[in-house]
């Protein structure tokens, strides 16, 4: 492997899709004679790893679809709202968009109108460093919320009270998504009762 290569993978998280090989020069050919090699590992479907690479499983699912924003518990872990690690990753996904069955099966999906896909939407980095799409804490809640038969209640009782006690919190955020997603009262309801 040379040298080149090796560092543009190394700056990029030890993984490199098929796609971005292409724009640096690199044939698929190529990518698969690394791989018979040892010098690459297949992590998924076009995405490689160097060797011994520890995988930051939510970066791979970054990398593997654009047009996947972290939500609900896996969006409250990164934000800083909960200290469990989700089993299971939550995703986002505008309504228009068609999910391939590979991570349908392995994430919770939820599906929104187009319009209301970007709002609150933020760059956060992953406990690997990497930094992914996750909506903010507000519209988190939010989500929760609207989301509330698909959860258990200790999840949504215990994101409202973290985000009551959150110090960065932003109440005209709050309230003005909260009037977007039709959950004002749910929202006015838990904060009265929790703070």
């Amino acid at each position: 492997m040379n040298n080149d290569f090796y560092s543009f993978v190394k700056k990029n998280g030890n993984l490199i899709t098929t796609a971005q090989a292409v724009n640096i020069g690199v044939s698929k050919t190529t990518l698969t004679n690394y791989v018979a090699k040892g010098e690459l590992t297949r992590v998924n479907h076009g995405i490689y790893a160097l060797p011994d690479t520890v995988i930051d499983d939510m970066y791979v699912l970054r990398l593997r679809n654009q047009h996947i924003v972290f939500s609900h518990e896996s969006a409250l872990f990164l934000n800083g709202l909960s200290e469990r690690t989700p089993f299971i990753h939550s995703i986002t996904t505008p309504s228009n968009t068609v999910l391939p069955a590979s991570i349908k099966k392995e994430c919770a999906c939820f599906y929104v109108r187009p319009k209301l896909f970007d709002m609150g939407l933020e760059m956060r980095n992953t406990t690997f460093g990497n930094a992914v799409y996750c909506y903010n804490v507000e519209r988190t809640i939010c989500d929760i919320l609207r989301s509330r038969s698909r959860m258990d209640e200790e999840t949504v009782i215990a994101a409202i009270k973290n985000y009551a006690a959150f110090p960065q919190k932003n109440l005209y955020h709050l309230y003005e998504y909260a009037e977007k997603f039709s959950v004002l009262p749910l929202i006015k309801k838990y904060m009265e009762v929790l703070t």
